[in-house]
């Protein structure tokens, strides 16, 4: 599928003009939509593009959402998904109107079932799964008729009876609507709308034995509930008919409406929740949460915020045609809304020690550094500077390349917010490699003390040595090593073998009361998030959420 970048959601968004021309036609007086999630998995990003989408239309017209769990198939589904799903709703900074489950409406689904034989719309099959698929038809041939799809009312209604008492083992019988086997729309070709599984439901425990299909119990929630408009991903667009049925043959008062948006996929990313959950299972990532995962939870304890998930989602828009989108529009939206909350600080990811031998032995002085250069409202801190600290490896070069500026065997370069210092001596350990630097600074060259003497081409960062606190930095590339390969079925083999690497090396002594969620800019290292897994009092750990910069131009400019 061909990498797009969608227009604003203000010029896309045909579900927003149908509300208001519904509204001013009087067709409906109020707007009320719903997020429904399935309690089978955690919540991705493209969850999150339905969660703003309902919610927002709702709010902007006076409306109102309901959260509903659509909980009707108790193999898949738990309450630790139903409290992860609660959790990243809030946290995406919406609230619900009510709370359903599809479970409450268990027994009013029973009694519309009941109508539905009654009227003769419906009858319980004896047919296998595997023989119900096999008689489907094809998109060129009609299905054929269940043997079963002509018992009288009185004997269906006895069967359907018996298989909520518990007398049948699964698989043995289902309810089918009775509609039509040679419908052009498969959906339509005698649907089975009740199955009998004898499982440990999360909210109605051993109750039920039987459990009606997602595509009858949908419409019969939302015509409950009382929606109005009833938005989803263009993979249902088929099942419309199918929806309009139910809802017409139980003769509901209310009478939602199904709408169709495109769904989102990203490049490099998995977007399913049972492939989501496959990685779970097979311990590739570490949880739903793992911050390679698109789920809410793990962009959370990547570092995102609710802010930048939501404008992303408002910018992609809500269009008629499915779409991917490049990663890196995502990673846009977390930089514009950190930039100016994340105060600056310094980082040693891979440190190598130096000595500024003509610095005073004993002796620390705190120099002044901007919070954040962006905002100057965050004020200032005070760092320490002594005699030895860290730098990065990468910023020394025993023989420097052409065009290498940083520090190399009698050049000069600048300390960020301190000093500048040349290197004098080298120190090697017994095999060869380089352990230590040993430089001589310049006091005339403090920054901020005007000093225009001479310049240096080269600026680097560095960690006062004793005082630096130890931390782990986790650095995350994209799960999936081919922009695509996440919508295939293969798509295990193409994991990114490089997705995570782990250094070790040392921040600012003011970190050491930085806590879960806090989020900083390392000057040269990109944005980082205090890891809430792993991170404590005594191990701080980092999530790079995202580098510092990226050529993608969000406008298309």
């Amino acid at each position: 599928m061909e990498t797009t970048k969608p227009a604003s959601a203000s010029s896309t968004n045909f579900i927003k003009q149908i509300v208001a021309d519904d509204l001013k036609t009087g067709k409906v007086s109020e707007v009320v939509t719903r997020f429904p999630p399935e309690p089978n998995g955690y919540l991705h990003i493209g969850h999150a593009k339905s969660i703003c989408l309902n919610f927002e239309l709702a709010d902007e017209f006076g409306g109102r959402t309901h959260l509903r769990f659509d909980d009707t198939n108790p193999l898949k589904e738990d309450t630790e998904y139903v409290e992860s799903i609660k959790e990243d709703v809030k946290w995406l900074g919406f609230d619900w109107e009510k709370l359903f489950f599809a479970s409450d409406f268990f027994e009013e689904m029973y009694d519309r079932a009941v109508l539905l034989i009654k009227k003769g719309k419906a009858y319980v099959c004896d047919l296998t799964a595997d023989q119900i698929r096999e008689t489907r038809g094809t998109l060129t041939e009609p299905g054929q008729e269940s043997p079963f799809r002509n018992r009288s009312v009185e004997e269906n209604l006895d069967l359907f009876q018996r298989m909520r008492s518990g007398e049948f083992p699964n698989g043995q019988k289902v309810l089918r609507a009775k509609i039509d086997m040679s419908s052009p729309n498969i959906n339509m070709r005698d649907p089975v709308l009740y199955r009998i599984s004898h499982a440990q439901h999360h909210n109605t425990g051993d109750k039920w034995c039987i459990y009606p299909m997602y595509d009858y119990a949908h419409p019969l929630e939302d015509a409950i509930e009382g929606v109005t408009h009833s938005i989803c991903t263009l993979e249902f667009a088929d099942h419309r008919p199918l929806y309009d049925w139910v809802i017409r043959e139980c003769e509901m008062e209310c009478v939602p409406q199904q709408y169709e948006f495109g769904r989102l996929n990203i490049t490099n990313t998995v977007m399913s929740k049972r492939k989501l959950k496959l990685l779970v299972d097979e311990k590739v990532v570490d949880g739903w949460d793992d911050p390679r995962m698109p789920t809410i939870s793990g962009l959370r304890r990547k570092g995102y915020t609710p802010e930048a998930i939501r404008e992303f989602c408002r910018e992609i828009g809500v269009v008629k045609s499915n779409s991917t989108v490049d990663e890196k529009m995502l990673e846009h939206f977390i930089r514009e809304d950190l930039k100016l909350k994340a105060p600056r600080t310094m980082a040693v990811l891979n440190p190598l020690k130096v000595v500024i031998t003509n610095y005073p032995e004993g002796q620390t002085e705190m120099l002044e550094a901007e919070i954040n250069s962006e905002n100057e409202a965050m004020g200032v801190r005070h760092i320490p500077f002594s005699r030895e600290i860290y730098i990065e490896q990468d910023d020394f070069m025993e023989e420097p390349v052409k065009g290498y500026h940083r520090l190399f065997p009698g050049n000069e370069v600048r300390l960020k917010h301190a000093y500048f210092i040349k290197c004098e001596e080298v120190v090697k350990d017994a095999a060869g490699h380089v352990i230590e630097l040993r430089c001589t600074y310049d006091p005339a060259t403090k920054s901020g003390s005007g000093f225009t003497g001479r310049k240096v081409k080269g600026t680097i960062h560095w960690v006062e040595a004793t005082q630096a606190r130890p931390a782990e930095f986790r650095l995350y590339e994209p799960l999936i090593s081919d922009a695509t390969a996440g919508e295939s079925d293969d798509f295990l083999s193409n994991l990114n073998p490089n997705s995570l690497e782990t250094v070790h090396g040392f921040v600012e002594d003011n970190m050491k009361d930085a806590k879960a969620q806090d989020k900083f800019q390392f000057f040269r290292h990109g944005y980082f998030n205090v890891d809430s897994k792993h991170s404590d009092a005594n191990k701080l750990v980092f999530n790079r959420i995202v580098s510092l910069k990226s050529s993608f131009d969000v406008k298309g400019k």
